[in-house]
């Protein structure tokens, strides 16, 4: 992955993680993978949302939870968008085929990532999504 800037970031509104993904889109690479970490409602998939707007995706993205993987090629990198709430450990997601994707043409962006971070590559770039103090805000820390 290209530098991205690597702190705490305030995301005051809806705009602020716009930019935050179209600025991590920017860096994707063929083989990254983004590890999303946080409590429901804390913006995983709105993060998502917005990454592959900055590939250039034009198919809608929404949580593939009960599927655990979308994949969408309509960008500039194939998108392998996992939702892996559901699974127990990184061994179940391997037993799926993730481990092609994971080291493949495309990039992964990955929602509770703390499930399967025993089989994530150490280069993944973490995130941790929470609240912030004031409606609608929310916290990003890279891990």
């Amino acid at each position: 992955m290209k530098a991205i800037d690597q702190s705490t970031i305030l995301l005051k509104n809806e705009d602020d993680t716009r930019a935050l993904g179209l600025r991590i889109a920017e860096a994707l690479e063929p083989g990254d993978v983004v590890a999303l970490i946080g409590d429901l409602g804390t913006g995983k998939t709105a993060l998502t949302k917005y990454i592959a707007s900055g590939l250039g995706i034009t198919e809608e993205i929404n949580s593939p939870t009960f599927t655990i993987v979308k994949e969408y090629r309509s960008g500039r990198l194939p998108l392998y968008h996992f939702d892996v709430y559901r699974l127990g450990s990184g061994e179940e997601l391997l037993d799926i085929g993730a481990e092609e994707m994971l080291d493949g043409d495309g990039a992964c962006v990955i929602e509770w990532a703390d499930i399967v971070a025993d089989v994530l590559p150490e280069d993944a770039l973490a995130i941790h999504l929470e609240y912030g103090e004031n409606e609608g805000e929310r916290i990003a820390e890279f891990l």
